[in-house]
C-alpha cells in the first residue's frame, strides 16, 4: 500500500478527516482536482455559521435552548419518512448531530482556536406552527473569521503533517474511479490536470496531462455535492417543488460538480434521497463575480416586503428569514407565478442599512479579518449600510433605488422582459402595510414577526429595524431587489453508518470505503431530511468527517 488512507477532495470534510488520520499517526494522501489556492473547499467562501444549543451566546441573551427543544425542531423541520430504508440511517445520524452541537462540538472548537460573534442569529425560524419546520430560538453562530475562522485550524493542521511527512497534498488530482478488488475498495485512479494558477473559486482548466493510481487500506470521498451542475440539479429536482427555474445563480465554485457521487455508486455504494436539495430564493447576481453564473444569498431580517414576479405579496409564512424551502416550494407551484424565475423585495434605506447581509466570507470582511472594531462601528453603530451591501445598491444589475413608490416600480419593471407589476397593485399593498405599523399590536402576520425578533436582544440590537413604513420619506429613498433561485447544497447522498463508512444497496458496509460531508448528504445519506436548520452544513461536514478519521484511524 502507497498510504494508508486516500482522501478524495480538499474541503472542510476532508481537511477534518485529515485532522484525526495525521493526529493517529495514520498516513494520508489528500486529492483534489484544484490548486492550492482552494484548499479548504467551498466552506471557506461560506458565512461561517454553525449550529450549537445552549451555548453561552444563547444564555447571555436569555435564550433557553435544550436537546429536546433542538430535536424537536430537527425532527419536524426534517419530516423523515423514509424511516425504513433511505432514511433509516440519517435520523441515527440527525440524533447524534443534535447532540453533538448541544455537546462537545463548541468545547472541541474552541480548543483548536475557534470563536463566535457575542449573539447567535436567528435563520430559518420556520412555518409558524410550533410543531412545524423551523428553529424555535437563535441558533446560528457565526465564526470569527466567517467560513476562512472555520477552515483556518484544519488547514494549519493539514500543513503541519504535510511538514512532519504524514499527508501529502495532491493537487490538480482529478478522480476518476474507485478500484475495487474483492468487493473492497483498495484506491483512487484518476488524471492529473494541467498546472492552473488561477485565484481561488476560478474556474480551472481540465486538460489532462496523465494519469495516476494510489492504493491504500482506505478511501475517503469527501467531495462535496451537486450545486454547480444545474444539469444533475435539474435531473433530480422533486416534483413536490414543482419545474425547476430556467434561470438559476449559483452559489457555489464550479468545481461542486457531483462527479464523485456517479463513481462511487459505480463501486459499490449506495445513493439515497436525491431528490432532497436545499437552495435559496434571496439570490442576486453578483457584481463582481468570481465563478460562472455567481450569485450570493442576501440574509435578511424579517421587515422587507416580499412580492412575487407579478407584484403580490407572499402569504405567511413566507417572509424574510423564515422558511426557505416553503417559499420555493410556493414561487414554483403557484400557476400564475410557476413560469417566472423572480421575485422581489421592496424595503428603505433604514432597512437595508440594518437588516442586510450578505452570504461569504468576502462579503463580511470585517468578521472575516476578525476586525471587532471594525464590526462594532459599522453593524452596531455606523451609519449606511455596511460597504459590501452599499456596493451591491449601487453596482448589482438587480437593485433599483427611487425615491417614489411609482418610479421604484418603473425602475423594477425594466428589469424583466415584460412589464409585470401594476403600481397601483403595488401601491395598495404598500400602503395596507404600513397603516399596520401605527401601533405595537397589528394582525399582520410579517408586522407581528418583526415585533418578535425585536424581542431578542441580539436581533434588537444589530439585526431588526424598529417598524417603520415604508413610504416614510425619512426612512428612504425605497429599494427594490429582484431575487433568483440560488443553488446550493444537497441534502442526499452516498448513505453511511454512524463511523461515516458507506453502505451498499443490501445494506451492508461497503469493505475501504468511507463518506462524510455534502456527498453523504452530511451524514447518513440525508440528516436533513427535507428541510434544514440552517449552520447544520458546516457542522455537519465536521461532525461527519471527523467520524470517518476516527474510525478509519482505529481500524487500520
Amino acid at each position: 500500500m502507497e498510504t494508508d488512507v486516500v482522501i478524495v477532495g480538499a474541503g472542510l470534510a476532508g481537511l477534518a478527516a485529515a485532522h484525526e488520520l495525521s493526529a493517529a499517526g495514520k498516513r494520508v494522501v489528500l486529492l483534489d482536482q484544484e490548486n492550492a489556492a482552494n484548499l479548504g473547499g467551498q466552506a471557506w467562501w461560506s458565512f461561517g455559521g454553525l449550529f450549537f444549543v445552549g451555548s453561552p451566546e444563547q444564555r447571555r441573551a436569555r435564550v433557553r435552548d435544550s436537546v429536546e427543544l433542538a430535536w424537536g425542531d430537527w425532527q419536524s423541520s426534517a419530516g423523515f419518512d423514509r424511516l425504513g430504508d433511505e432514511d433509516a440511517w440519517a435520523v441515527r445520524w440527525a440524533r447524534a448531530y443534535v447532540e453533538f452541537a448541544a455537546g462537545e462540538k463548541r468545547s472541541w472548537l474552541a480548543s483548536l482556536g475557534m470563536s463566535w460573534l457575542p449573539f447567535a442569529g436567528w435563520a430559518e425560524r420556520g412555518d409558524l406552527r410550533a410543531d412545524g419546520h423551523g428553529n424555535s430560538v437563535p441558533r446560528f453562530h457565526v465564526t470569527w473569521g466567517t467560513g476562512t475562522g472555520v477552515v483556518a485550524p484544519f488547514v494549519e493542521s493539514a500543513l503541519r503533517a504535510s511538514e512532519a511527512g504524514l499527508l501529502q497534498l495532491r493537487f490538480r488530482h482529478r478522480a476518476d474511479a474507485l478500484i475495487v478488488e474483492g468487493g473492497t475498495v483498495v484506491g483512487v485512479r484518476g488524471s492529473v490536470l494541467a498546472p492552473d494558477d488561477a485565484a481561488r473559486g476560478v474556474s480551472s482548466n481540465r486538460e489532462v496531462t496523465g494519469d495516476f493510481e494510489i492504493r491504500a487500506q482506505a478511501v475517503v470521498v469527501t467531495s462535496g455535492g451537486i450545486g454547480a451542475n444545474h444539469d444533475l440539479i435539474r435531473e433530480f429536482w422533486p416534483s413536490r417543488l414543482g419545474t425547476a427555474p430556467q434561470s438559476m445563480v449559483t452559489g457555489v465554485p464550479a468545481y461542486v460538480d457531483g462527479r464523485m457521487l456517479g463513481i462511487a455508486e459505480s463501486a459499490g455504494a449506495r445513493l439515497v434521497n436525491r431528490d432532497r436539495m436545499w437552495h435559496y430564493t434571496e439570490g442576486v447576481r453578483n457584481w463582481n463575480p468570481v465563478w460562472p453564473g455567481h450569485g450570493i444569498r442576501i440574509l435578511s431580517a424579517p421587515s422587507p416586503l416580499w412580492l412575487d414576479a407579478r407584484g403580490r405579496r407572499l402569504p405567511a409564512p413566507f417572509f424574510p428569514s423564515y422558511d426557505t424551502l416553503g417559499t420555493l416550494r410556493y414561487l414554483r407551484t403557484t400557476p400564475e407565478i410557476a413560469g417566472y424565475d423572480h421575485s422581489w423585495f421592496v424595503l428603505t434605506q433604514r432597512i437595508i442599512e440594518k437588516e442586510f447581509a450578505l452570504s461569504g466570507s468576502e462579503q463580511n470582511p470585517d468578521v472575516t479579518a476578525k476586525d471587532r472594531k471594525a464590526f462594532t462601528r459599522e453593524r452596531l453603530f455606523g451609519r449606511g449600510a455596511p460597504a459590501p451591501v452599499e456596493a451591491f445598491k449601487d453596482h448589482g444589475a438587480d437593485f433599483v433605488v427611487a425615491a417614489g413608490l411609482d418610479e421604484l416600480v418603473a425602475g423594477m419593471n425594466k428589469l424583466t422582459a415584460e412589464p409585470l407589476l401594476d403600481a397601483a397593485l403595488v401601491r395598495a399593498q404598500v400602503e395596507a402595510r404600513d397603516r399596520q405599523v401605527a401601533n405595537a399590536v397589528s394582525k399582520d402576520a410579517q408586522i407581528q414577526g418583526i415585533h418578535n425578533s425585536r424581542r431578542y436582544l441580539g436581533d434588537r440590537i444589530g439585526r431588526t429595524v424598529a417598524p417603520h413604513r415604508l413610504l416614510d420619506a425619512a426612512a428612504g429613498p425605497l429599494i427594490g431587489v429582484k431575487l433568483h433561485t440560488l443553488t446550493r447544497k444537497t441534502l442526499g447522498g452516498i448513505q453511511t453508518d454512524l463511523d461515516s463508512r458507506a453502505l451498499t444497496a443490501s445494506g451492508e458496509v461497503l469493505p475501504g470505503l468511507y463518506a462524510a460531508g455534502e456527498v453523504a448528504g452530511f451524514g447518513g445519506g440525508g440528516v436533513h431530511g427535507y428541510n434544514a436548520l440552517e449552520g447544520t452544513f458546516l457542522g455537519g461536514c465536521l461532525f461527519s468527517g471527523r467520524a470517518a478519521g476516527r474510525h478509519a484511524a482505529r481500524s487500520l
